[in-house]
């Protein structure tokens, strides 16, 4: 049976490969950087284990581990390594691969849909291949293995040289990488530490009495504040549904929830195009395109962002309390 923690054993030995590869050019933060990562994707069942066992040194050793990769991240150079092919020849190469460059992306999602729509009904000798808890996020390492095979044989390069590639890809990314996971781990805070539940405190305290008008406006920019510190609107959402949301506007002011979650999640969108804390889409570009101003996506849409925000908005103002 294939599960979730394979996959997180195959991104450990991925990480310690290119921690290997640093140390061996001698870039000692780069290499300690990676490492420290994966020995923390390795080693998660054995710091569970401990938890239940009520052995906590484990769990210290994981949270020093975090402290060190946020020292070491600062001392990470942008640009690591050199291009492996010179420009003439990257164009020449994708000239002649044509579309079929874009075979291995694609098999990405449709692996992953396969996986997540069939894998339950998929068994050899009555054991099922995948964990069900887990269907998707399996489905999806699964994908990027296949992936990885498809682009070895689309691009007639060995798969050494793929991994090569991943490594020289992910130390220009570099500290950015982390983000989405510590992006996620915020989220999880947020929502355990009760911050919903004080922002509904809050918001009954200061907002007036009947303006459900200056409600709205506050969940909607409540969502793009939110969204800006924790770079994702899907972590942001259930702070401010719980806060200010379902307390006020649903059951108080009687706003439709389809409405409200749908459009309050466009409007948390566009905090995504103005942080770079949103590292996948606004940081991460600029290291792969080499931009002179690591903020020069985000400057270019701004301006879309506010715009996106006022007619969200406005439509949610016309539509959420019919």
């Amino acid at each position: 049976m294939l599960r979730i923690e394979y996959a997180y054993w195959l991104i450990a030995a991925f990480l310690l490969f290119t921690a290997w590869r640093n140390a061996r050019e001698r870039q000692g933060y780069r290499a300690a950087f990676w490492a420290l990562l994966g020995l923390l994707f390795a080693g998660g069942d054995m710091v569970l284990a401990a938890q239940k066992a009520g052995n906590a040194l484990p769990s210290q050793l994981a949270g020093v581990a975090v402290i060190a990769l946020a020292l070491l991240a600062p001392l990470l150079r942008r640009r690591a390594h050199p291009e492996t092919a010179s420009a003439s020849a990257r164009m020449a190469s994708a000239i002649r691969l044509g579309h079929t460059l874009f075979v291995p992306a694609l098999l990405i999602p449709l692996v992953t849909l396969l996986v997540a729509l069939f894998g339950e009904h998929l068994s050899v000798g009555g054991i099922a291949l995948f964990a069900k808890p887990q269907m998707t996020l399996t489905g999806l390492a699964l994908a990027c293995v296949v992936a990885l095979l498809a682009a070895s044989r689309v691009a007639q390069a060995s798969l050494p040289q793929g991994l090569s590639e991943g490594r020289r890809l992910l130390d220009a990314i570099g500290w950015a990488a982390l983000l989405p996971l510590l992006l996620a781990a915020l989220g999880e805070v947020f929502t355990q530490s009760g911050v919903g539940a004080a922002i509904a405190a809050l918001a009954s305290m200061i907002l007036p009495e009947g303006n459900a008008f200056l409600c709205l406006l506050v969940f909607a920019l409540g969502m793009v504040l939110f969204t800006v510190i924790m770079g994702n609107a899907f972590a942001a959402f259930p702070v401010m549904m719980a806060g200010i949301g379902l307390p006020l506007l649903v059951h108080r002011y009687g706003a439709n929830p389809a409405i409200l979650g749908s459009m309050g999640m466009l409007c948390g969108y566009c905090g995504t195009l103005l942080t770079p804390m949103a590292a996948d889409y606004n940081l991460v570009p600029a290291a792969l395109l080499e931009l002179r101003n690591p903020y020069g996506v985000i400057r270019a849409q701004a301006w879309s962002a506010f715009g996106i925000f006022v007619a969200t908005f406005l439509f949610m103002w016309l539509l959420v309390f019919r």
